[in-house]
C-alpha cells in the first residue's frame, strides 16, 4: 500500500493552523524540527497541564487530503495545514491503519502510527460546524474521529510534497486506532 505526500507544514508556536513549507525535517524520537509539538515528552498544552512527563505519542500529525474534499462537499473550506497537521497525504486510508503501522516518508523518514487525533473545540472556533463534520458515527453508532492520525518518528529525514508514502502493516492481529 502506498500514497503520496501532498503538503507539509510546521509552526514554532502553538497556533491552530500551521503554515505550509517546501519541506520539513523529521527528527528521530522528537518530531518535526522547528515545530512547537516536537519533543520526547508531550508538547500539546492541554496534555502538558495534565502531566508534562507523558511520552509524546503525538510528534507528527497526518491527515488525508480526501478529508478536505469531503469537507468541501459539506460546505467548508479547508486546505492543507489549516487543521494543524504536519503532513497531508493522498491515496492511503490513514484512519483505517492499525496501531504500529510504519509509514515510510520520502527517502529516509519512518513514522510509527500511534493513534487518532482527538478533534478539539478549536476546530469549532475556527469554522462553526466543522467539529461535527470531522466527527461521525459508523453503522454500529460508534464515534468516528476523522481529523487525522498521530505518530512518533523512528527514523529522521526530509519530507517534501510529492514524496512517496509507503505503508508497512504490523504483524496480525491488528489493533484499531484509538485517540491519543
Amino acid at each position: 500500500m502506498s500514497g503520496q505526500v501532498v503538503a507539509v507544514a510546521r509552526d514554532g508556536a502553538h497556533r491552530f493552523a500551521k503554515p505550509l513549507a517546501t519541506e520539513i525535517t523529521l527528527l528521530a524520537g522528537l518530531g518535526v524540527a522547528g515545530d512547537a509539538h516536537a519533543g520526547v515528552t508531550v508538547q500539546h498544552r492541554s496534555r502538558v497541564a495534565q502531566d508534562p512527563r507523558q511520552p509524546n505519542l503525538r510528534q507528527l500529525h497526518l491527515i488525508q487530503a480526501e478529508l478536505f474534499e469531503e469537507l468541501t462537499a459539506a460546505g467548508f473550506q479547508v486546505a492543507p495545514g489549516e487543521l494543524g497537521e504536519n503532513v497531508t497525504t493522498r491515496g492511503i486510508d490513514l484512519l483505517g491503519l492499525p496501531v504500529g503501522t510504519l509509514l515510510r516518508l520520502g527517502d529516509a523518514a519512518v513514522v510509527e502510527v500511534t493513534g487518532l487525533r482527538n478533534p478539539c473545540r478549536q476546530i469549532e472556533r475556527w469554522q462553526p460546524g466543522l467539529l461535527a463534520a470531522v466527527l461521525g458515527r459508523d453503522a454500529a453508532g460508534r464515534l468516528v474521529r476523522k481529523a487525522g492520525i498521530m505518530g512518533v518518528v523512528l527514523a529522521g529525514g526530509t519530507v517534501r510534497p510529492g514524496d512517496a508514502v509507503v505503508v508497512d502493516l504490523p504483524p496480525p492481529p491488528h489493533r484499531p486506532l484509538g485517540p491519543v
